[in-house]
C-alpha cells in the first residue's frame, strides 16, 4: 500500500474517493442525512482562505483506492491545532489502511509544528466507550474530548406551531431589547457583516469544545464570501437568520443549508452574542429561519443538527422544537 496526493481536478479520481468516503460515512448508520459523492467533491473544492488542506488516499499495487484521508490546518487563528478526517472502504478494513494514513497526516501536523490533532466519529449511543473508531483513535494515541449528540427533526413543522413558538420569543425579546429579526437567503446585507463575522468567531469559544481549548476564530471578509460561494457551487441554499439591535448589531444568528436535490437540510451554527443571552433569541431566529425554509424548499423532509450534551440552552431550545437524538459524534484529541 502507498500513499498519494489526491488531485482535486482529477474528476474520475475525486468521483471515486467520493464514492468511498460516502460508503465509509453510511456504514452502520441507518438514520444518516443524506449526502452524496458529488456533495463531497464539491466540498473539497471549495476553498477557505482560513485553512489548509491535504487530501490523501491510500492505494493497492493496482492503484485501487482503499481510503480516503483529509488533515486541516488553521491558518489565521487556533494555529496549534488541526483537525484530521478518515474513511476506510468498508471492503478493506482491518488490513492497516487507517494507520497509515493517520500516521502519514499526523507527520505532517507535526511537522508544521502543531500541538494538538482532532478527529470525530458518529457512533451508537450504547458505543460511545466501546465503538471501533474510539479504540482505533485511542490505539494512536488520541484520547476523550467531547460529545455531541446528533439529533433530528422531521418537516414539515406545523406553521400554527411555528406561530405559538414565534410568539413566545417575540413577546420577550421585544419587550427586553427592541430586537429585529432578519432572514436571509444566499446572500447578505453588506451593513450587517461585520458584526455577523465578529459574531460567528465567538462560537468555537464559548460552545462547550470538551478538552480543546480554541481561540476566537477570524472570520474575514473573504472567508465569508468563501462560505457563500462554496454552498451555491454545492447546488444549496444558504439561509440565515438574525437578530438585529437597534443600533445595527447582530445579536444573534442561525443557519440552515438546505440541498436543492435532496430532502435532508443541514442546521448549522445558532449563536447568541454573550451580551445578549436571555432573551430567548436562539428560539427567536430557529423558528424564522425553520419558517424561510420550509416556505422556499417545501420538499426537505428532515432538519440535522448537533449540539454538545452539555450546552443546555441549547438542548433545551431543540428539545422544544422536537428535534430527536439519533446518534452520537465522539470527539477525540491527541497531543503531538
Amino acid at each position: 500500500m502507498q500513499i498519494r496526493a489526491l488531485d482535486l481536478a482529477d474528476d474520475t479520481l475525486m468521483s471515486a474517493a467520493g464514492e468511498l468516503v460516502v460508503r465509509s460515512w453510511r456504514e452502520g448508520r441507518p438514520h444518516a442525512p443524506a449526502y452524496s459523492p458529488r456533495d463531497w467533491v464539491a466540498d473539497q473544492r471549495s476553498p477557505d482562505s482560513g485553512e489548509s488542506q491535504d487530501l490523501v488516499g491510500c492505494t493497492d499495487e493496482t492503484g485501487r483506492l482503499l481510503g480516503v484521508g483529509i488533515l486541516y490546518l488553521f491558518l489565521l487563528d487556533n494555529r496549534d491545532k488541526g483537525w484530521l478526517e478518515i474513511d476506510v472502504d468498508p471492503a478493506h478494513r482491518r488490513h492497516g489502511v487507517g494507520s497509515l494514513l493517520l500516521r502519514h497526516l499526523l507527520d505532517i501536523a507535526h511537522a508544521d509544528g502543531r500541538a494538538q490533532v482532532l478527529i470525530d466519529a458518529k457512533v451508537p449511543f450504547a458505543e460511545i466507550t466501546t465503538h471501533g473508531y474510539r479504540r482505533f483513535a485511542e490505539g494512536h494515541g488520541f484520547t476523550y474530548s467531547n460529545v455531541e449528540v446528533v439529533r433530528h427533526l422531521a418537516l414539515p413543522v406545523p406553521g400554527a406551531q411555528l406561530d405559538a413558538w414565534a410568539a413566545e420569543a417575540a413577546a420577550q425579546a421585544g419587550r427586553e431589547g427592541g430586537f429585529r429579526i432578519e432572514t436571509h437567503v444566499n446572500e447578505f446585507p453588506e451593513e450587517l457583516r461585520e458584526s455577523l463575522c465578529v459574531l460567528l468567531g465567538q462560537l468555537g469559544v464559548d460552545a462547550p469544545t470538551g478538552a480543546a481549548d480554541f481561540e476566537e476564530e477570524q472570520v474575514t471578509p473573504q472567508r465569508f464570501d468563501e462560505r457563500y460561494a462554496a454552498v451555491q457551487a454545492a447546488g444549496r441554499d444558504l439561509f440565515e437568520t438574525v437578530a438585529v439591535t437597534p443600533d445595527g448589531v447582530v445579536a444573534a444568528q442561525t443557519t440552515i443549508v438546505a440541498p436543492r436535490s435532496t430532502n435532508d437540510a443541514f442546521q448549522w451554527g445558532t449563536f447568541v452574542h454573550r451580551e445578549h443571552r436571555g432573551h430567548r433569541l436562539g428560539l427567536a431566529v430557529k423558528v424564522a429561519n425553520l419558517r424561510a425554509v420550509q416556505g422556499r424548499s417545501p420538499h426537505l423532509r428532515r432538519a440535522v443538527t448537533q449540539n454538545a450534551e452539555t450546552n443546555s440552552w441549547m438542548v433545551a431550545i431543540n428539545d422544544q422544537m422536537g428535534f430527536e437524538p439519533v446518534e452520537a459524534t465522539l470527539e477525540l484529541l491527541r497531543t503531538l
